[in-house]
């Protein structure tokens, strides 16, 4: 029976042929799950490659996309991750997982008015997600009938005319709220935040706050920088690496390469998260051809460090306080003259750390003594030391003091603003850095403010909008009414996804700029909207010519993307010309040149030039064939914070400890799966098949709950306010993660995280640091059909109940 309230869409019921919600092509199969014993990339990802070309039906330019990828001049940037391109003209420069990404958006399928007109929005609620966006891609301008409950087409002059007629009915501009996902270009950005700040509000939402959020604020306020101080030449002449809260065989695949490398020269490479994951053992790198014919496989881990879920604070301050009681009788231990140069708040962290007692940094952690001295001594011992992270370190309740104890230990022995060393956050999306770089915040600096003021002759609003956390309760509220999308899939990235729809079915208009059919195309407002967009494979044809755009990767290269093939259709337009579309008719006496900046990026350009720090001589830097690193004051050690130096913090150590009978889950990506899209039921790297609703928990805490290898059980949340959410008939697991800790998939789990479960720190929502409860199916009074046939086919039945 579904529970009150719950949308029927996430209850998994799917419609006759089609797998249920959140399930890939396999369903129907047996599922399975054992142990993944083989290097990382290698055959299994050129087998998977060639399997991907072979399902999309695209051998010819799918294996063209593959010599046209992330190539400097007349390439195409990867729309997956954000890693950096080679600096050596690698030809290969590519992924399994950006092979999947490219292949998901060359897909020959159609979606156009003949799909919308077989199929209502009712009807298309109850396919799953896998089969919404294999339908293929969207074509044309579509709005929502309410009274055939369908999608009809619309001209792209009318779809801009209904958004500024919506905007303009709102009593203020901060009614409105506009959120964009990674995907957008630095210009469609600039674009889009300008359009925005001119309407009047600083509602501006982005999957940053769901991401890395943690990671800006925490480096501004230490180092004065929101970004990484590294580069990947860095990356080649560190002496060791840490890996902390990452996985990066499925997350930033082409960082393989950079660890075999690190390896074969003798760096220290060590991993710490809660799982040990594919990239902590050995890969054999596809473009290696040698290792690949001789299946030589390179280590690229040297140390795994297996902290619970949210005990890495603790794990970093036990292994600054080894450093400093090393200091005592070792001066080289830590370099004091770089501290007392360029450093502020040393002694109340130097206070901090021996105030930590062994009993609390152990318990904390999940980590022995010992563990935490041997970890420590392989950062003494290194010279040059790079420390990167990802999302199991920002989407906790204390991801900021976290990341400030990462910069903590860099500065003890100087590693920043040298060569081979210094802090690296690892950004998920192709651009989502350079989102935030061109514009893109809802807490904009008054620099910024300022510029677009003198330059773009606009006056934009200062007080601070809506993040994604704060977008959602208004729009439940009702104090948003109008919601634009800028690609992503937001109703079910966001948390609390019963909350979520609701909120979103609480709009007058939602508008969702998009590649494919998705999940928030029918969680929609009373108005609604589908604008369709180039891709970023496809040629961009503007009246001034053939454009390209720039994209940022994680370490502040700006470089440019060409598109190599033709449209999926002639109606598609691109996301600049659809920003300027929508701000001409929300602001019909602008004037912003909004139809010269669509018609040629090179105006967009020379203005954001003007705006923009490090961006000057934009045109002709972004044409080099590596393009130009984006100036980096911290790197020189230049400090932009309130003292003018890097500053220590001195956070308490957080009680991460759950109560007794509870668990901490952590949300997760599966191998075969790309933010929001998912391609298949497969885990390939954490051995899973054909199955996605399931539970990894430590050995110990199954038998405690009487618990067998892939027994049914159900999920509950426990958020701040009380409320529980629960998902049922998941299938429990034995994995190696520390006891306490459990780990599951997003987006299927993004239910359990309440609305008012967010980090007060970053904003961030804790989809990686869930209180829990873990209890067999037969422990509640299980209905008709609970465990029967039928449910062992189609299981984790997902719903939630608060209260």
């Amino acid at each position: 029976m579904a529970d009150d309230n719950v949308p029927e869409e996430m209850l998994g019921q799917g419609r006759p042929g089609v797998p249920a919600r959140g399930r890939g092509p396999n369903t129907g199969e047996p599922f399975s799950r054992r142990d993944y014993r083989h290097p990382a990339a290698g055959w299994g990802a050129a087998l998977s490659v060639g399997r991907v070309l072979a399902r999309t039906r695209e051998p010819v330019e799918g294996t063209r996309a593959i010599f046209r990828m992330n190539h400097e001049n007349y390439g195409f940037d990867c729309p997956g991750c954000a890693w950096p391109d080679d600096r050596k003209g690698l030809r290969l420069d590519i992924c399994e997982n950006g092979i999947k990404h490219v292949t998901w958006e060359m897909t020959p399928k159609r979606v156009g008015r003949a799909f919308f007109a077989a199929h209502t929005v009712t009807e298309l609620s109850g396919w799953t997600d896998f089969a919404l966006e294999d339908q293929g891609r969207l074509t044309e301008p579509m709005v929502y009938d309410p009274h055939s409950d369908r999608y009809l087409p619309i001209s792209w002059q009318a779809a801009f005319e209904l958004v500024g007629a919506e905007l303009g009915k709102l009593d203020s501009p901060d009614e409105a709220s506009f959120y964009t996902s990674g995907r957008l270009s630095n210009e469609a950005t600039f674009l889009y935040q300008l359009w925005v700040r001119e309407f009047g509000t600083n509602n501006l939402p982005d999957c940053s706050n769901m991401c890395h959020e943690a990671s800006g604020r925490a480096l501004t306020a230490a180092l004065g920088t929101a970004k990484g101080t590294v580069d990947l030449d860095d990356w080649g002449k560190t002496d060791a690496l840490f890996i902390i809260g990452a996985n990066a065989a499925s997350n930033a695949p082409r960082m393989l390469t950079a660890l075999a490398e690190a390896y074969r020269r003798g760096a220290q490479l060590v991993h710490v998260n809660p799982l040990v994951e594919a990239a902590a053992g050995s890969t054999i790198v596809p473009h290696d051809f040698v290792a690949m014919g001789t299946f030589h496989a390179t280590r690229i881990g040297t140390l795994n460090v297996r902290p619970r879920i949210g005990g890495d604070m603790a794990l970093l301050r036990g292994v600054g306080k080894v450093v400093l009681e090393a200091a005592e009788t070792d001066p080289k231990a830590i370099d004091r003259e770089f501290v007392d140069r360029y450093t502020h708040g040393f002694e109340d962290y130097r206070r901090a750390c021996a105030e930590a007692a062994w009993p609390l940094l152990e318990l904390q952690s999940g980590v022995d003594e010992a563990r935490i001295r041997e970890l420590a001594g392989v950062y003494m011992r290194s010279d040059r030391t790079i420390i990167s992270w990802c999302l199991g370190i920002t989407q906790q309740e204390h991801g900021v003091d976290t990341v400030r104890e990462i910069v903590n230990l860099l500065l003890l022995r100087g590693n920043i603003g040298r060569e081979g060393a210094g802090p690296c956050p690892i950004r998920g999306h192709s651009n989502v850095q350079g989102n935030r770089t061109c514009g893109v915040t809802h807490r904009p600096s008054e620099r910024l403010l300022s510029r677009l003021a003198e330059v773009c002759g606009i006056d934009p609003p200062r007080a601070h909008g809506l993040d994604t956390v704060g977008t959602v309760a208004a729009m439940h509220r009702g104090d948003v009414k109008v919601f634009v999308g800028m690609g992503g899939n937001f109703a079910l990235a966001a948390p609390d996804t019963a909350y979520t729809f609701r909120a979103l079915r609480n709009c007058e208009l939602t508008v969702q700029v998009s590649t494919k059919l998705n999940r928030g195309h029918l969680v929609h407002g009373r108005k609604a909207l589908i604008l369709p967009c180039l891709g970023r494979t496809e040629k961009d044809r503007r009246r001034g010519g053939l454009q390209g755009v720039t994209v940022e990767d994680s370490m502040s290269m700006v470089h440019m993307s060409l598109g190599m093939r033709n449209p999926a259709s002639r109606h598609l337009l691109s996301e600049p010309a659809i920003i300027a579309g929508m701000a001409r008719a929300t602001l019909p006496h602008s004037a912003t040149p909004w139809q010269e900046y669509a018609d040629d990026y090179d105006r967009v350009r020379d203005t954001m030039a003007q705006v923009l720090d490090g961006f000057e001589d934009f045109n002709r830097r972004a044409r080099l064939p590596l393009g130009f690193r984006i100036h980096q004051p911290a790197r020189e050690l230049v400090f932009l914070t309130e003292s003018g130096r890097a500053e220590f913090s001195n956070a308490p150590i957080p009680d991460v400890v759950p109560a007794a009978g509870r668990l901490t889950l952590g949300t997760m990506r599966s191998h075969d799966q790309w933010n929001t899209t998912v391609y298949s039921d497969d885990d390939r790297y954490r051995g899973v098949k054909n199955l996605r609703t399931l539970v990894l928990m430590n050995r110990d805490d199954m038998r405690e709950r009487g618990l067998a290898e892939a027994d049914l059980v159900d999920i509950t949340s426990i958020a701040r306010d009380g409320s529980r959410r629960t998902v049922y008939g998941y299938r429990a697991f034995g994995y190696d993660i520390p006891r306490g800790s459990a780990a599951g998939y997003m987006p299927e789990l993004n239910l359990l995280c309440g609305i008012g479960d967010f980090s007060p720190q970053s904003g961030q929502p804790l989809t990686k640091h869930l209180t829990v409860e873990i209890t067999p199916v037969t422990a509640r009074a299980a209905g008709p059909d609970r465990r029967g046939p039928k449910r062992e086919r189609v299981p984790g039945r997902g719903g939630t109940t608060d209260g």
